[in-house]
């Protein structure tokens, strides 16, 4: 098996296992695959547990409050084109040929931004905003994860 190959059988079983832990009631996935070990866990499982103690007075102070899990917008006002997949990334539709998008295109809502190969297969990856592309965040060939952002679009 070439090495191509095993990272896609990869990539496709860490898609498969983040699935299921989506829907699982689990906070933590682990997984032997081969010569591999694969570790998935929820946010909520890394954090360190707050043990609250009460205060003089016998009551307990209010609990810190969590970080959200939901990722606020960038703060430049750009929005993220996110990774619909985990799989790699392509720019360009073949080898040689230009990217879809580059920093400073124009790019329409539904227009195609990159490919993403998963479990052998192409899936073309497109725009959910209307604007002008301001970074490209992830590179050609790259391995890039589920709701992993690919590129930043300043809305038009």
């Amino acid at each position: 098996m070439g090495e191509r190959e095993r990272i896609n059988d990869l990539v496709a079983l860490i898609d498969g296992l983040e699935n299921l832990l989506d829907r699982s009631g689990l906070s933590e996935l682990e997984v032997e695959y081969r010569d591999q070990t694969v570790v998935l866990r929820l946010p909520s499982a890394l954090a360190a547990p707050t043990v609250v103690l009460p205060a003089a007075g016998g009551e307990a102070p209010p609990a810190p409050e969590s970080p959200p899990l939901i990722e606020e917008p960038a703060s430049d006002g750009t929005h993220p084109v996110k990774a619909p997949l985990t799989g790699v990334f392509y720019r360009s539709p073949s080898p040689g040929a230009e990217p879809y998008v580059r920093e400073g295109d124009a790019v329409s809502a539904g227009q195609v931004i990159g490919l993403i190969e998963a479990m052998k297969l192409f899936n073309e990856i497109k725009s959910d905003v209307t604007g002008t592309v301001r970074r490209v965040v992830a590179g050609d060939g790259d391995l890039v994860k589920a709701r992993e952002t690919l590129i930043e679009v300043e809305p038009a």
